[in-house]
């Protein structure tokens, strides 16, 4: 693991991980949109890939893939910008989140390549199944990526113990079953599900899928290493849409005033 992973994972902050989609509105939006996420105190940042059959994802980050895809943003693209963001600026790890059919069209040698050229820290594959990981995640290995694990409340304890054991950079938890989306409530055996991951894992817990409100994410606090953040974040970038377009600089002051809102006291 590089620098940035060592920062991540020895940090004894409630650590805070959003997700935006690459291109939406549009690539100048998304840097500066990162920029803001890193200055509000996000510990790491996990960048979308536009596509149109993204099994794991809700109608509001559907959305934003569309609108990615019309600003002509593919694998490649959001790979090479991240190279862009570190010129900018952007200190902490990036995730690429894709699917597989784009890592096969791309080829798994070239992403990696590419990802490592650009300052990328790991990649999130949420329809490779794990019994069929194993040759990404040692390409991954080769090219000091972290290839982050998902687990859910399903996963049997047998698996959720050795997907603990073996995560790298953080363990993803996933929250509620179904696609990505924001959510009223969660499931009462959630707390058990995460306190079993922390028990076993070696790298930080981190829960997602839902979070929307600061209340929520304050209850997970002392259970899990840190939050992820993505729908609830990418409808505010709907809204804003004209005006990260037309007046950006006003749009990013009202963004950051929405991750203030949403943020516990104590991660910021």
């Amino acid at each position: 693991m590089n620098n940035r992973w060592e920062i991540f994972q020895s940090s004894s902050d409630y650590r805070f991980v959003p997700y935006i989609m690459a291109g939406d509105p549009c690539i100048e939006a998304t840097i500066e949109l990162s920029l803001a996420l890193q200055e509000s105190g996000a510990a790491a940042i996990e960048l979308g890939v536009p596509y149109s059959d993204p099994l794991a994802d809700g109608p509001v980050i559907q959305r934003a893939g569309m609108r990615g895809l019309v600003q002509n943003m593919n694998l490649e693209k959001t790979v090479r910008l991240v190279s862009e963001l570190r010129a900018r600026g952007l200190e902490i790890p990036v995730i690429i989140f894709t699917y597989y059919n784009l890592l096969l069209q791309l080829g798994e040698n070239r992403f990696l390549s590419l990802a490592k050229e650009n300052g990328v820290d790991g990649v999130l594959v949420p329809d490779l199944p794990y019994e069929e990981s194993g040759y990404l995640k040692e390409m991954c290995s080769d090219h000091q990526l972290a290839l982050i694990s998902l687990v859910s409340p399903t996963t049997r304890e047998k698996k959720l113990v050795k997907l603990s054991k073996e995560a790298e950079g953080f363990l993803y938890c996933i929250s509620s079953l179904g696609v990505t989306g924001i959510r009223s409530e969660f499931r009462k055996e959630l707390n058990d599900f995460l306190k079993a991951a922390k028990a076993n894992s070696s790298v930080p817990v981190l829960v997602g899928f839902g979070l929307s409100q600061r209340e929520q994410i304050q209850q997970f606090e002392g259970i899990s290493d840190g939050f992820i953040v993505g729908s609830a974040i990418v409808k505010k970038i709907e809204e804003l849409e004209e005006q990260l377009l037309s007046n950006r600089n006003e749009a990013i002051t009202t963004f950051k005033q929405f991750i203030e809102s949403l943020l516990p006291v104590y991660s910021r």
